[in-house]
């Protein structure tokens, strides 16, 4: 037993707020040692702020184009539910490409980190084309298929083909912070996602609107602004990539292909592209069962769901914490401090999400009408909001549990969980509520928090087991 971690939170005396005063600015760290409580309060709080700022670009999309109307919100949020296949694809590189660079960094190869970190970008670059070009190409077809309105396709093409088209940014966006993340550098993430996200803010009321020397594009400014900012972060990513000061810094030595590290990415990597697909896609179904009632529905839903999101960041950003700590632990062959780190961020993610599940019951006719004065539109975005608050306790559990089986290296015991909750249950269930037992979209919203509870139990049950701690990678 390490006789140096210390389970409890981190008390908020001067030592936990020069922790935090440290987390943000950034500071050289050896998280294989030393207190756990500090080790997460230093790597989840740039996470919480980064994965925050990934969470905005939504959100700035809806609150500026929703004063364009139902139509335009309903673009956005099927736009960003065919854009989350990417996410799935960056997910899942960016979570095999953390575990390695964790790894490596554990065993204080930064070499090895190095090599990783540029295989996982030839990667991100190749799949991303492909999927960037024939995204753009057949966005109507795309919008029709999920569900959309003529109004609204004639409306939102441009949007959706922008930010299809946009795709390498989002895939490299994920991939490089991935790699950050690994070495422990997460808050270098959050720098980059600030930098995008201030640019994206800048840029979206002015193309939306037509402010100043602006041309007037509507809900196309929103996409063409977010491809903006997403792409200016990218650069910045690389310039980080290559600084001398970096722990994990890319030389000339190590830009070129190496088929075995390759091949271990592309491996661990499908694994976890299978399960993020998988839960992205149970999102996808019920969005277009929504989507079966009505703009509106679609609407309330997205609005509320963006919220719902941005509110979860900080969880995930736990989560990653977490996994990072499983990284650099069982690379350092510390596997019982790994496994002290996982129960202890999901511990402190609890008692967030128990909080915010609260006031999200409470004032979510307030939070929703911040985004809307459309009274249909603001009573689904009321219920959807409230439904999925209820099972905030357990998702606190979930993503913990889930993420630390990815910094293991063990993609596959989420990617069978995920199939089995949400496309056994969920996706069933919630269409039995809708349609056949007639509670509409309240019945998907209703699906949610059930299948996520279920999700939450079947994960820690199966943590519990220890098979994680002996994953090679």
């Amino acid at each position: 037993m390490d006789a140096e971690i210390t389970l409890g939170p981190p008390r908020p005396g001067a030592g936990f707020w020069r922790s935090v005063r440290e987390a943000v600015a950034g500071t050289e760290q050896d998280f294989t040692e030393g207190a756990m409580g500090r080790a997460i309060v230093l790597l989840a709080i740039p996470m919480v702020l980064e994965t925050c700022m990934e969470a905005l670009f939504g959100v700035v999309d809806v609150y500026f184009v929703s004063s364009l109307g139902a139509d335009a919100v309903a673009v956005v949020g099927l736009t960003e539910t065919i854009l989350s296949m990417i996410y799935a694809l960056g997910m899942g590189l960016g979570m095999a490409t953390t575990a390695m660079v964790a790894r490596r960094i554990g065993e204080k190869n930064s070499d090895g980190a190095a090599v990783a970190a540029v295989q996982a970008i030839i990667i991100g670059v190749a799949v991303a084309a492909l999927v960037g070009v024939s995204g753009a190409m057949a966005a109507p077809a795309l919008l029709k298929a999920m569900g959309a309105s003529e109004s609204a396709i004639k409306t939102g093409t441009g949007f959706t083909a922008w930010v299809l088209g946009g795709s390498a940014a989002v895939m490299l966006l994920f991939v490089n912070n991935a790699i950050f993340r690994g070495a422990g550098d997460a808050v270098l993430a959050m720098r980059v996602l600030w930098l995008a996200n201030g640019i994206n803010i800048v840029l979206d009321p002015c193309l939306i609107f037509g402010w100043g020397p602006f041309p007037e594009l509507g809900v196309t400014g929103a996409g063409v602004a977010t491809t903006i900012g997403r792409s200016v972060g990218v650069a910045f990513q690389f310039i980080l990539l290559a600084r001398r000061s970096g722990r994990v810094r890319i030389l000339g030595r190590h830009l070129r292909f190496n088929p075995s590290v390759c091949r271990r990415l592309v491996r661990v990597s499908t694994n976890g592209f299978l399960q993020f697909f998988i839960s992205q896609a149970s999102w996808i179904g019920l969005v277009r069962i929504i989507a079966m009632f009505s703009s509106t529905a679609v609407a309330g839903h997205t609005i509320a769901i963006r919220i719902i999101v941005f509110s979860l960041m900080p969880s995930w950003g736990l989560g990653t914490a977490a996994a990072t700590l499983v990284g650099q632990n069982l690379g350092a062959g510390k596997p019982d401090r790994a496994e002290k780190s996982v129960w202890l961020a999901g511990f402190y993610n609890m008692l967030f999400l128990i909080v915010v599940g609260v006031a999200f019951v409470a004032f979510a006719a307030r939070l929703v009408g911040l985004f809307t004065s459309d009274p249909a539109v603001l009573a689904v975005g009321v219920d959807c909001l409230r439904y999925l608050a209820v099972g905030y306790p357990f998702y606190a559990w979930g993503m913990v549990m889930v993420q630390s089986y990815n910094g293991a290296g063990d993609t596959w015991t989420p990617t069978v969980i995920n199939f089995f909750c949400f496309w056994l249950i969920e996706i069933p269930l919630a269409w039995t509520l809708a349609l056949p037992l007639g509670m509409g979209p309240k019945g998907v919203f209703l699906s949610i928090p059930i299948a996520e509870s279920v999700f939450s139990a079947v994960a820690i049950l199966l943590f519990r087991r220890g098979r994680w701690k002996t994953k090679k990678i």
